[in-house]
């Protein structure tokens, strides 16, 4: 909202045309006033609008059209289209493995033979139907090999987005994993604004909220465990592994987000200090 002194002053929309709903936007999100003031009295003065009535009701149009668009943005923005690829190919992940199970069953009922997973699924799939209650089952095969087909897809593109979505996170994480914390975060801003405590126990809210109600020890790691430098590392020192993991992704986060620059020194960093860890036997903190 600009504030002059001139008679063509109206409040948000000095300087707009009426229905201009882009140059209205720009208005109410970088605009700023000195001093309150009647801002629908200036508007009827200046004859922007017709009354009190009609001043808010262009107002109301605006600011609908603003929170409108900013929701637009961001869902196209990279980090919200990383996050919706990578619940998809969990997803198809899921529902693959669950189908292959149920192929495995409906199979070796038919067949007398022993199979599992979507290997078998894929086989079943690439034989010659003998009668309608083979094709039924092949249809449900090929099906189940398309979900992980599809998903499998979707891994490729999450591996060639991430990186540069989130080039320093990806590097520390491996992409699947940087795509996983910032879909559990909400975003990547959500997840650079969050401190490394937060993030060593992403995906372990089940867990967390078990310990808060007294039920279960603090959870050490969430998601993050899937990292080789946790998992990888003795049980007794995956708690400080997990710390030391989480300190770094934070801010590998905090640069993407900021800055975006590629910091190859925070790799360095990370691998000396979960080697220490490692070597020494206990808490290198």
């Amino acid at each position: 909202m600009n504030e002059n002194s001139g008679d063509d002053d109206h409040g948000w929309f000095e300087g707009v045309g009426r229905g201009d709903l882009d140059a209205a936007r720009n208005a109410i999100e970088s605009g700023s006033a000195e001093a309150p003031a009647d801002w629908p009295e200036r508007a009827v003065g200046t004859g922007f609008a017709e009354d009190e009535d009609d001043y808010y009701e262009a107002l109301h149009e605006a600011t609908v059209y603003a929170t409108r668009e900013e929701v637009r943005e961001r869902e196209l923005s990279d980090d919200k289209q990383l996050i919706h690829s990578i619940r998809a190919m969990a997803d198809c992940e899921r529902t693959a493995n669950e189908l292959a199970e149920r192929v495995a069953e409906w199979g070796g009922s038919r067949h007398g033979e022993s199979g599992s997973g979507v290997e078998y699924a894929r086989e079943l799939a690439e034989r010659a139907p003998e009668n309608r209650g083979d094709e039924a089952l092949q249809s449900l095969a090929e099906r189940t090999v398309g979900l992980a087909d599809e998903a499998d897809e979707l891994r490729t593109f999450i591996e060639r987005t991430a990186p540069a979505v989130a080039p320093n996170l990806s590097a520390l994480a491996g992409p699947v994993l940087a795509a996983r914390l910032i879909s559990l975060a909400g975003g990547l801003e959500p997840l650079a604004k969050q401190p490394s405590g937060t993030v060593q126990v992403l995906g372990a809210e089940d867990a967390l909220f078990a310990h808060l109600k007294g039920n279960a020890p603090s959870p050490k790691h969430g998601i993050i465990f899937t990292h080789e430098y946790v998992s990888g590392t003795r049980r007794e020192e995956r708690g400080s592994a997990a710390r030391a993991l989480a300190g770094k992704l934070s801010i590998a986060a905090r640069v993407d987000h900021y800055s975006g620059e590629r910091k190859p020194e925070l790799d360095a960093e990370l691998d000396e200090r979960i080697e220490r860890i490692r070597s020494r036997g206990g808490d290198a903190e």
